[in-house]
């Protein structure tokens, strides 16, 4: 597995990660044993790049990644997320105050029983706290030795832009496959003239693009997915059959379509990292193989003519969640 480079500070990265929100049983039950197998066996293949988050579960998914690599930590680039809280009682919302920054992560670090976070992200920004006061406290953490890069999920290009001039941004994450594709306009441009590293969650589109579905109704009745507007009624027909358009061109090269999607989200940028998320040891395996896949420049091109910019039927998110994007 080749290594990729995010930010100007050259924090060494997998070419391909692993998400684990899965394991939380995000989508659905998820087996704890089968999860710590599927980090450790990523960890065999290469993939050393393993992304979690504190609300994951919450909780749940920190613990698995601390299980997955008891005697294997230096193997392993570790990143995590904090921000959005979810008590008890009462609603989840969005934390990003220099209070909660270095309580957040004193858990996490206990959680994973780790000295340290690879790469430790602002999960939303907090409208209520300038982003420049989490950086600051961020950096903090940094200074201390308890974090070593900074990153940023699902900002702005101008606020990427503020957050830089406080400390380095080591990487963005935020959603980009061939389902979604808003970065292209503003973000990844910001990224790459400010030496930021660009981070892809859901390169498979939450699943929709390995074609494994051909309803809603396939979906478990426990998976948030099916809150999604882009799995509901005739948003999902479309969107199958933009899928299928795309399932050709797999079929000519003699590779599965999730080996496709991901390759052309490789194929984005040397500082593109995808982390698809899975639970199981034989997804996992088929994604790596991704790694493998070379596109041509006109078969990049001809998939993004496929799944143009904007094709997609429904937001990619409930209107309750589309509000915690930072979109300014």
């Amino acid at each position: 597995m080749e290594n990729r480079k995010l930010g100007s500070a050259g924090l060494a990265v997998s070419a391909l990660g692993l998400g684990s929100m899965g394991m939380a049983g995000a989508y659905g039950a998820a087996d704890t044993a089968e999860a710590v197998a599927t980090i450790r066996r990523a960890l065999d293949l290469g993939i050393t790049f393993i992304d979690t988050a504190d609300f994951y579960g919450p909780g749940t998914a920190e613990k698995i990644v601390a299980q997955a690599l008891e005697g294997r930590r230096d193997e392993a680039v570790v990143a995590t997320k904090f921000g959005m809280r979810r008590p008890a009682a009462g609603p989840p919302f969005v934390d990003g105050s220099p209070d909660y920054v270095r309580q957040a992560c004193e858990a996490s670090l206990q959680r994973m029983g780790l000295d340290h976070i690879d790469l430790y992200y602002l999960a939303r920004l907090d409208p209520k706290v300038p982003v420049e006061e989490t950086v600051g406290a961020l950096a903090e953490l940094v200074a201390e030795g308890k974090v070593r890069h900074i990153g940023l999920c699902e900002v702005s290009a101008r606020t990427l832009r503020r957050a830089s001039a406080v400390h380095p941004i080591a990487a963005v994450q935020t959603e980009l496959s061939l389902w979604e594709r808003h970065v292209e306009e503003e973000i990844l441009p910001a990224c790459r003239e400010l030496g930021t590293g660009f981070v892809a969650y859901s390169p498979l589109g939450r699943g929709f693009l390995t074609g494994a579905f051909e309803s809603a109704e396939d979906l478990a009745e426990d998976d948030q997915r099916r809150n999604h507007p882009r799995f509901q009624a005739e948003n999902f027909d479309h969107n199958r059959q933009l899928v299928a358009a795309v399932e050709e061109l797999a079929n000519e090269k003699g590779i599965s379509l999730t080996q496709l999607a991901l390759a052309w989200v490789m194929a984005q940028g040397n500082d593109v990292v995808p982390i698809p998320g899975t639970r199981r040891t034989s997804h996992l395996e088929q994604n790596a193989a991704a790694a493998d896949v070379r596109l041509s420049d006109e078969e990049t091109a001809r998939l993004s003519a496929l799944f143009p910019v904007g094709a997609t039927a429904g937001v990619r998110y409930p209107a309750h969640f589309m509000k915690t994007i930072d979109q300014s």
